[in-house]
This record gives C-alpha cells, structure tokens and sequence, in this order.
C-alpha cells in the first residue's frame, strides 16, 4: 500500500481507503473470472497475455451485460438534476432533443482535459463547478517535453531514435540541482523528448518551484548517460579497445559498435573531434572528452506539450470536497467521482489506472456514509 501511495504525488494519502478498498489484486481477479489472464513484465507493470487492450474492455463489457446495465451512448450531458440538496439525475441531448434521467446517484466519471478524442474534453469540471466544487489548477502531467531551439536542432537529427537502458536526470542548472532521475527508455521527437523515463520524468517537472519561469530561461537541463552500465574509467578502456581493432579508420566510420546510426553524426559534431581524424591519432584529452559527452549527453528542456497529448491531467474536483471513504461528494448528495475528474494523478506502472478501479469501485458500491 506505501508503494501504492508513494507513486500518487498528487493526493496520494485521499486514496488510502479506496486503494484497500479495491486493490490490484482484485482487478487482476476480476479479468481472470473473466477468461482473460494477465502477465507481469518489466516494472512489475501488468498487462493481458493477449497484449490486446480491447481484450480488458470485452471483459468489462462482460460484467455490464451480466448484470443487465443499460448503456446509453452518443448524449451530450449538460447538467446535474439536483434537488434539495440532492443529486437526482442528469439532463442530456441526443440529436438535439432534450432528455432526462433520473437515478438515485449520480457518479461524475468523465476524465480529465487529456485525450480529447476519447470525449475527455473538461465537460465534467465544467458540470462540477456549476453545482459549487472547486476545481484545482488543471496541468498536463505524464506529458512528452519540448527543447530549446539550439536543442531542438539535435533533436530534429535523432528523430524516431529510441534509446533503451539509458539513465536520465533532469537538474535545475541554476541550484545545480537534481529534480528527478530515472533507467529505462526514451524517444527523441521533432519537437523534443519523450518515453517512459521523460513522462514520468514530467511528473515531477510541473510540481518544481517556479519550473515554468526556471524553464523559459533555459535553466533545465536533460543529461543522459548514453552507458550508464560503465564507469568513465570503463568506457574509456571499451573505447581504447574499440580504436584499437579500428586504429586505421577515420574517427567517423569507428563508433559502430558503440552507438546507434543515428546517435553517430550527432556526436561527431558535439565531441569537436576532427571527423576525418584517424582514431590512432585520437589525444587523451579528446579521448576523455567523448567519455564524458557519452555519460552525459545534455538537452535543453523548455516546456510541456500541450494538455491534449497528456496522458493524464494533473488537478481537478478539490479532494478536500469529497469523502475519502465513499467518493460522494460533501457539497451534493448523491453525487459521486471517480478516477481522473477527482485532483489525484500518479507516475507510469498502471496507478492512474489502479485510481479509476478502485475509486470507480467505491463509488458505485456505496450508497451513503453508512452502509
């Protein structure tokens, strides 16, 4: 549970109750009463065997049908009925004519501003707010990142090329000081960085004092250590090696074996080695030098991309204004959330989706307070 709640920096501890309410364990039950087994991979993240996302949405599907729930698509809901106090059903539109449900519990369950196409277009902050909920400042977060016109030149050359087993940190070059630092894989873009390590990475970005200001001046740097496997002394002696079984070429046909194609002009140009130079008559000093762009090949960092490419949306429904226990809200009765909408967000690995089980479980299985 404290690895659960560790990887929640936004509002962590509010999820106490619903993540032991409903655990991963008991969504992996679920799918396998469902037919559907699963399979831990690297980052002890969970996937179907099938490798089919569409496979955990059939099994969903399944439950709905066996419990004969009616599911209604393609209405736009423009409010919350409320009366006395209490939520009693929602007004929607459906080719262009009013309708009107009634229900004993409305659950707000619309996502965040991310990912548009999937009808997270913001509507369910708009519809909280009109019924008095405080809506926490929205930000992208999981969110690919963009580079400073001088890095973005170098970007532009390694576009497409993924690295995988780098280590990267990002620093606040003024304080010197390191904001995050992370193992694993990582994508160049046209227009900057992306991949596990940078979206996790951004996570930890936005909640940076004054990132924004820090960021437009170009005070936050990207290093990637290209071999993090070796120490400079190591790498050093695998490149004397590889010079040695090369010592009659030229420095720009001997880093084959050491980087991939597209990594090779991009450090040709940055190690200020003559490009024609025979790798025999390579100096240590420029020797050293490559080890040390090696180790830590540096990035401009600028800003974020927008919120529609983000994975997840950082803010949302004020926690402070729903109950922890029962996720109804303490402004309405009979209004419930549940999972993005609700100011919660977390890293990569599954726990923004472990969010929408367990509190989407809470919501709809609790009538009130008390039972």
């Amino acid at each position: 549970m404290e690895d659960f709640i560790s990887n929640v920096p936004g509002n962590g501890m509010f999820l106490h109750s619903s993540f032991r309410r409903f655990t991963n364990q008991d969504i992996i039950q679920l799918l396998k009463q469902e037919g559907l087994e699963v399979k831990e991979e690297r980052g002890h993240r969970i996937f179907p065997v099938t490798d089919q996302a569409k496979d955990v949405l059939e099994a969903f599907m399944q439950i709905l049908k066996k419990q004969k729930v009616q599911i209604q698509t393609n209405r736009k809901v423009e409010e919350v009925l409320v009366e006395n106090g209490k939520a009693i059903g929602v007004r929607c539109f459906f080719c262009g004519q009013e309708e009107t449900y009634f229900a004993d519990k409305v659950i707000l369950a619309t996502g965040g501003k991310s990912y548009p196409v999937t009808g997270s277009t913001g509507d369910g902050y708009e519809i909280a707010k009109k019924l008095g909920h405080t809506i926490t400042k929205l930000q992208p977060s999981l969110i690919p990142l963009t580079v400073n016109k001088v890095s973005l030149i170098l970007c532009k050359q390694l576009q497409g090329l993924s690295l995988r087993n780098v280590a990267i940190q990002m620093k606040d070059a003024e304080k010197n000081k390191v904001i995050y630092e992370d193992f694993g894989e990582m994508l160049f873009t046209h227009w900057g960085v992306s991949g596990p390590v940078i979206l996790s990475g951004s996570a930890h970005l936005l909640r940076y004092p004054k990132v924004q200001e820090l960021l437009e001046q170009n005070k936050i740097r990207l290093y990637i250590d290209l071999k993090p496997a070796l120490s400079e002394e190591k790498l050093e002696e695998r490149i004397l090696r590889d010079f040695e079984q090369e010592k009659n070429k030229e420095f720009k046909n001997s880093l084959n074996r050491l980087l991939p194609n597209k990594m090779i002009e991009p450090i040709i140009q940055l190690s200020g080695i003559d490009r024609n130079k025979k790798v025999n008559s390579i100096t240590k000093i420029e020797r050293k030098n490559l080890v040390k762009l090696l180790k830590n090949f540096e990035i401009t960092l600028r800003g974020f991309r927008p919120i529609e490419e983000a994975i997840i949306t950082s803010g949302g429904i004020s926690t402070k204004e729903i109950n922890p226990k029962t996720m109804q809200s303490k402004l309405i009765q009979g209004l419930y959330f549940a999972g993005e909408i609700i100011d919660v967000d977390a890293y990569t690995g599954g726990f923004n989706l472990q969010i929408a089980y367990s509190t989407g479980f809470v919501a709809g299985g609790y009538q009130n307070e008390n039972n």
